[in-house]
């Protein structure tokens, strides 16, 4: 769903409106003043599996509750294309240096509305986290347990890639 309430360009109120698009008749948020349409497309975002002194680097952003670790993941700036994207992130929050690089895959992740295009990242230099992550751990290609949306499949088909079938986590059902 949606945050957006109000029409950026004259702030009038917008309404689920159906109007008839290339596909056919699709409803989306519109403004009935202006004619103003609030596309909601979903956000691409970047992730990397990074191998570090021969473990994958999972880390703990600051924002969140429990301990939870998870890829190195941000958003492309503006002329960057995807791989200068994670490759500046992963200096950025890690202060590693990418020595290889390349793509795992696309992943949809409707929960979020984005689509997170993945990387494996060899990298190396001393880690040095930014304020966003609170902390990192090095695990053993064998002993990593995935989470089952999102960056937990890229995770997975990595790890398939070296010959190691992936364990997922397994959380509570959501009501």
């Amino acid at each position: 769903m949606s945050a957006f309430k109000f029409c950026p360009q004259c702030a009038q109120e917008l309404a689920w409106i159906e109007q008839l698009e290339d596909g056919g008749p699709k409803q989306r948020l519109r403004c009935g003043a202006c004619g103003f349409t609030h596309w909601n497309n979903p956000t691409p975002v970047l992730a990397a599996v990074i191998e570090y002194e021969g473990k994958i680097l999972l880390a703990r952003n600051a924002a969140w509750p429990g301990r939870m670790f998870a890829l190195i993941t941000g958003f492309m700036e503006a002329g960057e294309n995807p791989e200068e994207g994670i490759r500046r992130e992963i200096q950025e929050e890690t202060s590693l240096r990418t020595s290889h690089i390349s793509l795992i895959g696309v992943y949809d992740f409707q929960r979020m509305n984005q689509v997170i295009i993945a990387y494996f990242a060899k990298c190396e230099g001393e880690v040095s986290l930014s304020p966003e992550l609170a902390e990192y751990k090095l695990y053993e290609p064998e002993q990593v347990r995935c989470w089952p949306a999102g960056t937990g499949y890229a995770l997975a088909d990595h790890l398939r890639t070296r010959g190691i079938e992936p364990t997922f986590l397994e959380f509570p059902a959501r009501s």
